[in-house]
């Protein structure tokens, strides 16, 4: 075992970087599978690692975006199947990952498929059936995705497996319940997994972004603060996840002041959050 003042030492050493640091060589996956890639952060992501002798598994609903994805996909060389799945659809989920995988194992996999929904001005809370549907999506979704892959990924010590939270999952907002519960039950998960599975070899990357412009987002109306493009998006991704970081966060400056709104009295964070004017739309989706 590691003793107190060897750590103290492996902590502040300036002859190197910090233990925790360390990333793995750049990994260069061969094999992906990504959610929600119909569009927003999903779709960018399959753009950004197209190319040829890349195969890619994409999941999502509407049949026509996601076949506008993958003839992206494939004019930059990529080998594209679709799935057009509901990730709140465990059986379905799980056959049609637990198939792709024999056919050609996932190097990466990035469970990405969310909705927002949120409160209007004055109202006091969620409907009750917004609120289960972005729990089965944001939350269960994630679960049918990665869940089917972890003994096959720890069975062959390779892999990685990413998850999309949000900086509205490290610290609950007033106008965003629901979501941010979801999120923040991502983040959880994600935690949980990467210390579990690592020792396996498979690496667990939590992505935290900021305000990012998807078709989604665009319909929450509020100050959107250091808002990136979903291209934006995707390259931060992909490098954060080619580094094997952990965490993948970003806007820094946000997620920073998310971080430090934790540790502050928590009723002055509260007032200084209700002063922001939100709109964010109810969901529309419902539970099938």
């Amino acid at each position: 075992m590691v003793s107190l003042s060897l750590f103290c030492r492996m902590i502040l050493s300036k002859k190197s970087a910090p233990f925790w640091d360390h990333a793995p060589a750049e990994m260069q996956p061969r094999s992906i599978l990504i959610t929600g890639a119909s569009s927003g952060i999903g779709r960018a992501l399959a753009l950004i690692y197209a190319r040829q002798g890349v195969s890619l598994s994409l999941i999502g609903r509407d049949r026509e975006r996601l076949e506008g994805a993958a003839a992206a996909a494939r004019a930059q060389g990529a080998e594209v199947s679709l799935g057009q799945l509901d990730v709140r659809d465990q059986d379905a989920m799980t056959q049609w990952i637990e198939a792709a995988d024999a056919r050609r194992p996932f190097d990466l996999v990035i469970a990405n498929a969310g909705i927002t929904t949120g409160l209007a001005p004055g109202d006091l809370a969620e409907d009750p059936r917004a609120v289960r549907t972005i729990i089965g999506i944001n939350l269960i979704g994630v679960l049918n995705t990665v869940e089917p892959l972890i003994a096959s990924m720890c069975g062959r010590r390779t892999g990685q497996i990413a998850l999309i939270g949000s900086i509205a999952g490290v610290r609950g907002l007033p106008y965003a319940p629901s979501y941010c519960a979801t999120k923040a039950a991502v983040h959880a998960y994600s935690e949980s997994l990467r210390g579990r599975i690592e020792a396996r070899g498979v690496r667990v990357s939590l992505v935290i972004p900021g305000f990012v412009k998807t078709p989604l987002n665009d319909r929450i109306d509020a100050i959107k603060p250091l808002e990136i493009t979903g291209a934006e998006a995707a390259v931060l991704i992909q490098r954060g996840l080619e580094r094997g970081k952990a965490i993948i966060a970003f806007p820094k400056s946000l997620y920073l002041l998310a971080c430090l709104s934790r540790v502050l009295p928590v009723r002055l964070v509260d007032k200084v959050m209700a002063r922001f004017k939100v709109n964010i739309p109810q969901t529309q989706e419902r539970i099938r």
